[in-house]
């Protein structure tokens, strides 16, 4: 497979450095897309094997026949059921990168981006039942105030007026694309900051509509039992909800940073941190890749 513009892979050697241990071990990509860190992965593989996961249908394309490889469509939630389906047990190492895909963003049509007009949609799994739609004509106030202010971190004062705004406008008329919703909240808009602005609003709906966050705390609790002693995770987030979770997990093995000590004083946790500072990329990458820009990486090794 050559270089896809499906997406390009951000940190690909230092993830996959990383990552691989064992030149003959199991190994699973979490976030498939263009296949850029799969790609990587078998390329240092001898006898191995990698399985990746994608729930995105137009990300399965980007497969390729290798015997050492299998692609599934599932949401990574699922992790534990397909290792146990495809006879895996526990795994030498596991990587996700969790951004949307270039692809994604770029393809006007799925309404993840407000740089173009396109039904509000957002689904990463075309087949899911909720869409952008169903959350901006129908959330109720504290429904909607609250992926504002969790997922979009707004402050309250700006979340209620941008609620308010979207509120009034659908009593009218329902707000069918990404062209209306940026009309509706304009007079809201910060003139230095509206591209901010709109990539805010538009994450909030984006990670309620696919159900992010409840997706990556299911993930992390399986990792315990799914990777094996000595395995390496390694994980690329890109903003501060999903990194938080992933940091606090890895220092403690729960998804809120609570330490539990054994008689001796000990700390129990499942993952000993191997670097206690993200490594982000480099000004290099990020000339080269503007969308590596917010990327940051966490790895553990299971103890």
């Amino acid at each position: 497979m050559e270089n896809n513009p499906y997406h390009i892979p951000v940190l690909l050697h230092v993830a996959t450095d990383a990552l691989i241990q064992n030149k003959n071990g199991c190994y699973v990509d979490l976030t498939f897309g263009g296949g850029g860190h799969s790609k990587e992965i078998l390329s240092k593989l001898d006898d191995g094997k990698l399985l990746a996961f994608d729930q995105d249908e137009d990300a399965l394309k980007n497969s390729y026949a290798d015997h050492r490889f299998n692609l599934v469509r599932q949401n990574f939630r699922h992790l534990q059921n397909v290792l146990n389906a495809y006879g895996y047990g526990s795994v030498d190492g596991v990587l996700a990168d969790l951004g949307v895909s270039s692809y994604q963003f770029d393809t006007a049509d799925r309404g993840f981006s407000f740089r173009f007009d396109a039904q509000l949609d957002m689904r990463m799994n075309s087949g899911a039942s909720l869409s952008a739609y169903e959350v901006v004509n129908k959330y109720d106030e504290e429904e909607f105030l609250k992926i504002l202010i969790s997922y979009g971190e707004f402050r309250k004062g700006e979340a209620v007026k941008i609620f308010r705004k979207i509120n009034e406008k659908r009593s009218q008329a329902p707000i069918k694309s990404t062209k209306d919703l940026c009309q509706t909240v304009s007079p809201l808009v910060p003139s230095r900051f509206e591209n901010k602005f709109l990539a805010k609003l538009f994450q909030s709906i984006r990670i309620e509509v696919n159900n992010e966050m409840q997706a990556l705390e299911e993930l992390l609790c399986q990792l315990p039992d799914c990777v094996s002693q000595n395995g390496v995770v390694v994980f690329i987030t890109y903003h501060s909800i999903e990194d938080r979770m992933v940091k606090n997990f890895f220092k403690s093995g729960n998804i809120e940073g609570n330490l539990s000590k054994d008689f001796y004083g000990k700390v129990i946790k499942p993952f000993e941190v191997l670097n206690k500072k993200p490594i982000v990329p480099s000004d290099d990458e990020i000339s080269n890749n503007s969308r590596a820009r917010s990327a940051k990486l966490r790895m553990a090794k299971r103890v």
